[in-house]
Parts: structure tokens; C-alpha cells; sequence
């Protein structure tokens, strides 16, 4: 009940901070002792407030509150479930997990943190698919730039591989990837922290070390495909007619993946798991024909 009240009192300290489309607002105060030594962090109170909106999808202000410094950030609702699933703005994902809801007009956000933390159904699978197809790319990325002799390239493209393989091994155990992704990872698989420290402390040269990690990643690769993609086997099979890239980027369950997409597609081809086909003639362009993708 005391707790109760003190949020109730927090509430009505904040409450000019209300926008027309507010439907709550979470408050995280850092222990007095932090200091992060970057601007986003470096206030005493961050304030979350979540819209239902569409434009603008986000915005900042940084104000004085009764002696404190805070950071007001407003984002739409739609906004964070992208970023939740995206992984970006990782750091605002956990205030909202660790803040404190001191207004909510009705449970959407209360709702929104409790699928965060349960982990499961549509945004389990939509947060594996896009590490995935982040995994894919970065593998991609790094393979090509070995291929060219650009060691440092492909070094820093593996890295960012390993972290979103990590994560991959984290959704699959039904843990939402934070911040602290390799500390979550270290007790929960001595495969992949073991690659992380090969690529990064290992006495072998670089070379050696990105070979080793290219062929880990490369059979984790083919592994994984089919399971991780299931959101776009399920979406191709959704319809008669094969799907073309544009609709498929566009489709509001891959529309965070981006270019990405390409890259999944192109492999799922190459490796037989889904068809592709050439459509009608494109308008004005003679007798070119679009590229569309289908189940097998």
C-alpha cells in the first residue's frame, strides 16, 4: 500500500510532462554512486513516456525536476516493440524492464513488459529471426572481406557475428538478450563464449583466428537456417501467389530486418528451402522480369 502512494506521488510530480497520446510513463533513478561517463547516462532520473502515436515516433528533453537532471525520452508504443525486437537503444529496453511504471492509462504497458520477460510467442520468434538474419549478414560480411584480404574488416564483422549468435543461443533458451549479453551467455554456453575468446585473446594471428571462427559460424549457419526463419517460411506460405521483396520488407512481421532480408533469402535459394521464381513483366522496363520467392 506504502508503495502504492509513492508512486501515486510520483505520478502527480510528473504529470505536466503528459503528452495527449500518453498511456504511461516509467521512471529509472540510477544509484547515486554510477556514473557512466556518457551523455545518454550521466542524469539522475531517466523518464520513459510511451505514446500511442505514430508521428513523431521519438523525442528527447533534457530538464531540471525539482534539482534533479533528467533526460525525458517520449517513443511510441509501436517504436519500442521495434527497438525490442531490432535490439536497439538496448539501454532504454531495460529501464523499461528495471523503471518503475509510475502512470499507466491502461495495461498496455504494464503487458509490454510482462512479454518481455516471459519471452515467448510472436516476439520470441521475430527477435530470433532478426539475430538471425543479423548473424547471417555479419558471416556474409566477414567471409567476403577475407576473400578480399581485408583482415581487420572481416575481424570486426565476426565479432558483431558472435554477438548476435549469442543471442541466438539466448532467445532459444528464452532469455531476451540485454546489454550484458556476454554475461548472460558465459554460464549458459561454453561453445560460443569459447569462440569470443579464441577471436579476441587468442596468441594465433588474426588470420588464423577468423578462420577458425568463419568455420564455426559457418556450420552454425546451416544449423540454424531453417528454425530461425521460421516468421518468413510461415508468411511465404500464407498466400497461393510468391512474394516479392518489397512486399516482404514491408510486411509489418520482417519490416525492422531491412536489406537484411536479402541476405536470408538469397541462402534459404541457394540452399533449396525456398523457391524462386521470375513474375510478370515490370512496368517500363521492357522485358525484365521481377525476382519472387515462394515455399519449396
Amino acid at each position: 500500500m506504502e508503495g502504492e502512494v509513492q508512486l501515486t506521488k510520483l505520478s502527480l510530480m510528473y504529470d505536466e510532462l503528459l503528452q495527449e497520446d500518453s498511456i504511461g510513463i516509467i521512471l529509472y533513478r540510477k544509484p547515486s554512486e554510477y556514473f557512466h561517463g556518457a551523455m545518454l547516462y550521466d542524469f539522475d532520473e531517466l523518464i520513459l513516456i510511451i505514446g500511442e502515436s505514430r508521428k513523431p515516433a521519438r523525442s528527447i528533453q533534457h530538464l531540471l525536476i525539482n534539482g534533479l537532471r533528467c533526460q525525458v525520452l517520449y517513443a511510441t508504443l509501436d517504436c519500442l516493440k521495434g527497438w525490442i525486437i531490432a535490439g536497439e537503444h538496448a539501454i532504454i529496453i531495460d529501464y523499461l524492464l528495471e523503471g518503475h511504471i509510475i502512470w499507466e492509462r491502461d495495461e498496455r504497458v504494464s503487458l509490454l513488459r510482462r512479454e518481455i520477460i516471459e519471452f515467448n510467442g510472436p516476439l520470441r520468434e521475430q527477435k530470433q529471426f532478426h539475430e538471425f538474419a543479423r548473424f547471417l549478414a555479419n558471416y556474409v560480411h566477414g567471409k567476403r572481406a577475407m576473400r578480399e584480404g581485408r583482415i581487420i574488416d572481416a575481424h570486426q564483422s565476426i565479432l558483431k557475428a558472435l554477438d548476435h549468435w549469442a543471442s541466438i543461443e539466448l532467445i532459444e533458451r528464452g532469455i531476451y538478450p540485454t546489454v550484458h549479453l556476454w554475461v548472460q551467455t558465459q554460464p549458459l554456453d561454453r561453445t560460443i563464449y569459447k569462440l569470443y575468446n579464441e577471436l579476441t585473446l587468442s596468441t594465433e594471428t588474426l588470420e588464423q583466428r577468423v578462420e577458425l571462427v568463419l568455420l564455426a559460424c559457418e556450420f552454425s549457419v546451416m544449423s540454424k537456417m531453417e528454425g530461425c526463419s521460421a516468421p518468413l517460411f510461415r508468411i511465404l506460405g500464407s498466400r497461393r501467389e510468391p512474394w516479392s521483396i518489397d512486399e516482404l520488407i514491408n510486411h509489418p512481421e520482417l519490416k525492422n530486418l531491412q536489406l537484411d532480408l536479402t541476405v536470408v533469402l538469397r541462402n534459404l535459394v541457394y540452399r533449396s528451402l525456398i523457391r524462386e521464381s521470375a513474375g510478370g513483366n515490370l512496368r517500363n522496363r521492357g522485358h525484365h522480369s521481377e525476382l519472387r520467392y515462394s515455399l519449396i
